[in-house]
């Protein structure tokens, strides 16, 4: 049996219900959905040209749509991400998102992130951890800050 009710319950964000969290790097993120209960978090990543990401690895696996510019993982340059390119990364891969610095305009991207975030150093050990309640918190603590509406974010588990 299929279910017949109109009112099903989904939930809408739309492009501009929700700020983008600027990190003072040129990068900025704006959280679109978050589960408590399986640690995912959801959200479009902006980048300038030239920027680098932290040499990291997820717990889970990630799933990226990219929407605008271009990227690549500095272990495997030749792979370039442009607009429509879907990525999957499996849990525990290591790399290291970078996008060209040669490019004209900012590369928007949008990640599904099952599992923590887990930031490495020069040396290869832990420096940080990011989570989905951690990506809540800094992202909600951000928005208040300044005065900026986050109430249409998808939060499930709280």
């Amino acid at each position: 049996m299929f279910p017949t009710d109109v009112d099903n319950g989904t939930l809408h964000v739309g492009e501009q219900d929700l700020p983008y969290a600027e990190a003072g790097d040129g990068s900025a993120l704006q959280l679109q959905h978050v589960d408590l209960n399986s640690n995912l978090w959801i959200s479009k990543v902006r980048m300038p040209p030239g920027y680098r990401v932290a040499t990291h690895f997820h717990t889970g696996h990630v799933y990226g749509v990219t929407l605008q510019g271009r990227w690549f993982y500095a272990e495997a340059p030749e792979a370039v991400n442009a607009p429509g390119s879907y990525l999957f990364e499996p849990s525990g891969s290591v790399h290291t998102l970078c996008t060209p610095a040669d490019q004209e305009g900012n590369t928007l991207v949008w990640f599904a992130v099952h599992g923590s975030n887990i930031n490495l150093g020069p040396d290869g050990k832990v420096v940080s951890v990011m989570d989905a309640r951690l990506a809540l918190e800094v992202y909600r603590g951000y928005c208040n800050a300044l005065g900026l509406d986050c109430s249409k974010l998808i939060v499930v588990g709280e």
